[in-house]
């Protein structure tokens, strides 16, 4: 493998792990998802009915 490789590679994990950082605040993963914004939450039924 050429040096030229590794730098590429280098740069790219570099940019990757910048990437991951300055969007790790959006990640629902991480932050987790709001109650009233949960798309994927079961919809709420009337109980009286």
């Amino acid at each position: 493998m050429s040096s030229g490789a590794s730098a590429s590679v280098s740069q790219a994990a570099a940019e990757l792990q910048q990437y991951c950082m300055q969007n790790a605040c959006k990640d629902a993963l991480l932050v987790g998802v709001p109650a009233g914004s949960n798309p994927f939450r079961e919809p709420r039924s009337c109980a009286l009915l």
